[in-house]
């Protein structure tokens, strides 16, 4: 019997370790997200399901969305998560496009619970990136992703903002909360991030950024707000959804629009 390579590990019928997904399972157009209820909800959009996988608390959803192939993938949290994620997909799919769908604490007293942050760029505050390449790298969007996420949030009537992200390691210390017992080493991290112009906080799109580059696949972020920094506001529970859902359908619009001018 053959094993399985410990570098890149896959089962008997082809399954990545941690993602569970095979070839022919996976569409070139991905969304992902981190909450699994959240990507049940944007399975909920698909005209069909082709079909639905649960792997650890990685669960995916392939289906047809206006009659193009789709995959909805939730990663649960953080860099760490988006890099399984992503090199797992690259050994099953060879060539994508991958938006992010998620959430995050916005910097600038200008943004509102709510609002779509599309970002253009990330400030690499995570670890995991470092794996790949040297601290100076940049973390882009592409630019066919990035156009698409602003056209469909402006065409959609969603408020949103264009600019720079910055991606933490996780979200307490990392985005700088000064907690009782916890204390961040970098208190006043929001503060600073603010004054030079980063629009949000957030734990993923660095590392996703950065791994699409590498893999030439195209990509792209956009979060809605669910905590005001500057003013110290976090959503209530019942606007949670709505506002999910409206980063969902702008991420959804976006690979449409891609699909059909490629």
């Amino acid at each position: 019997m053959t094993c399985p390579s410990s570098e890149q590990p896959l089962d008997s019928s082809g399954r990545a370790y941690h993602i569970g997904l095979a070839r022919g399972d996976v569409a070139p157009s991905i969304v992902l997200v981190g909450d699994p209820a959240r990507a049940e909800r944007c399975a909920g959009r698909f005209d069909s399901i082709d079909g639905n996988w649960s792997h650890r608390e990685f669960c995916s959803w392939t289906g047809t969305f206006k009659g193009i192939p789709v995959t909805v993938m939730a990663t649960g949290i953080g860099s760490d998560n988006t890099e399984i994620a992503i090199v797992e997909l690259s050994s099953v799919i060879d060539d994508a496009t991958v938006i992010r769908a998620g959430t995050c604490g916005g910097l600038q007293p200008t943004l509102e619970l709510g609002d779509l942050v599309i970002s253009w760029g990330a400030v690499r505050l995570e670890n995991t990136s470092l794996a790949y390449v040297p601290p100076g790298y940049p973390a882009a969007a592409h630019p066919d992703v990035l156009i698409a996420l602003r056209d469909e949030a402006r065409e959609s009537g969603h408020p949103h903002h264009v600019g720079m992200t910055a991606t933490a390691a996780g979200f307490y210390g990392a985005q700088g909360r000064d907690l009782p017992h916890f204390p961040a080493v970098e208190p006043n991290l929001e503060e600073h991030l603010a004054r030079i112009g980063v629009l949000n906080f957030e734990m993923e799109t660095s590392a996703l950024f950065t791994l699409a580059a590498l893999r030439n696949w195209r990509a792209g972020a956009v979060c809605t707000v669910f905590a005001q920094r500057h003013h110290q506001h976090f959503v209530e529970q019942e606007d949670r959804s709505r506002f999910e859902d409206r980063c969902v359908d702008t991420a959804l619009g976006a690979l449409l629009r891609l699909s059909l001018c490629p």
